[in-house]
């Protein structure tokens, strides 16, 4: 197997036993933030909707490479925060937008037109946040609406703001080149898009990046019929079927990329000595926020069939401070303890995922979860681990 990369069955197997992990604490749950996931039992097969991950895979995977194309070719696409009730956003990469385009997006959308980018680009451009502190929770970056200052009128017009979003994509557009108000949305996407953030702005950002174009992207949120509220499926499949236009969930391109890109590098290793022994402390760096995650490894587990795995996630409250109003300390010494019990093993520590995070169903919630499943699968390939 290709070193740094992973099998997608290690990945399953993961988010498998993830979704069985241990309470160490029995039915104490107020006092458990996420206490350990344990990688040594066996997995069951897992199916969604009555089909098979295989199948699953090669239908997710159609959808997105559909999409991806057509923001190659500088089509429109629909993408849809879930895949039962989730908003749909209509997206087109911004080099290709034209005053026919936004017209289409004002007839079929909240007429509120957005343009994802990234940190860098909002940057470059001196583009602030439109508010200096949010109330909200999980939401887009806004930032302060914009106008170009040549060639446009009022700037509300489509052709107008076809001409925004032409300017935020051109290279030679300098921050006095935009007028401040405006009528234009720009929409600053994390860092790692949906990766680290299940979010559309992120999921235009990533299509533009894998389409192979420059990641500025329109968007804005379709509405239903009477305009009265949010379109959502079916009425979103319907919109697509009826315009001939590709539509995918943001957890089909979570599931894509974290299928298809490598997550994590070995940044260093050494030995350290610990209260329960020896063991090699191997860092990885994240390729998605540059986070370091740590894998403790005791003996040779390797060699083993089906070794002895923990995963933890980071909480600063029970790791550093040792409050007692979590149990994470205490349950990081047993998997400690547990590991140099059996002679080899390994403890893994993600930093960056919130431990005493609620959990959350919401099908791009779970697409998070699966990313932070395929770290740990990278992580454990690197170290040269992999399960029956």
């Amino acid at each position: 197997m290709r070193q740094g990369w992973v099998n997608l069955d290690t990945i399953e197997l993961i988010r498998t036993r993830i979704s069985q992990s241990i309470d160490l604490m029995g039915d104490d749950q107020s006092r458990v933030c996420s206490p350990v996931h344990d990688l040594g039992a066996a997995a069951s097969p897992e199916t969604v909707n009555g089909r098979s991950k295989p199948e699953m895979w090669a239908h997710d995977s159609t959808r997105v490479q559909a999409s991806i194309a057509a923001v190659s070719r500088g089509e429109m696409i629909v993408a849809v925060d879930d895949d039962s009730d989730g908003e749909g956003y209509l997206m087109m990469a911004a080099e290709f937008v034209s005053g026919r385009s936004i017209a289409f997006f004002l007839e079929h959308t909240s007429g509120v037109i957005g343009a994802a980018l990234t940190s860098e680009r909002a940057r470059e451009l001196s583009l602030i946040p439109m508010v200096s502190q949010s109330n909200g929770v999980e939401h887009h970056a806004f930032l302060v609406t914009v106008d170009v200052r040549h060639g446009t009128t009022t700037g509300i017009s489509a052709w107008d703001r076809a001409a925004t979003i032409t300017a935020l994509v051109d290279a030679a557009t300098r921050p006095d080149d935009l007028l401040r108000p405006g009528h234009v949305v720009p929409i600053e996407a994390r860092k790692g898009g949906v990766l680290k953030r299940a979010g559309h702005a992120e999921a235009a950002v990533d299509l533009a990046h894998l389409a192979g174009r420059v990641p500025v992207v329109a968007l804005s949120p379709i509405v239903s019929d009477d305009r009265r509220g949010m379109a959502r499926r079916p009425e979103l499949d319907r919109f697509c079927q009826l315009h001939r236009l590709p539509l995918i969930s943001i957890a089909e391109l979570i599931s894509y990329r974290r299928r298809t890109e490598k997550l994590v590098k070995r940044a260093r290793e050494e030995s350290l000595r610990t209260p329960w022994g020896r063991f090699e402390c191997v860092t990885f760096e994240s390729e998605l926020d540059g986070a370091y995650h740590i894998a403790m490894v005791h003996g040779a587990p390797a060699a083993v069939i089906n070794p002895f795995v923990r995963v933890h996630s980071e909480c600063v409250a029970g790791h550093v401070f040792k409050s007692d109003s979590c149990e994470c300390g205490r349950t990081f010494a047993a998997s400690m303890r547990d590991v140099a019990d059996r002679g080899a093993g390994v403890v893994i520590y993600l930093r960056g995922y919130n431990a005493c995070k609620a959990a959350s169903t919401s099908e791009a919630d779970q697409g998070i979860a699966s990313v932070k499943a395929a770290v740990e699968a990278q992580m454990l390939t690197d170290l040269g681990i992999e399960f029956p």
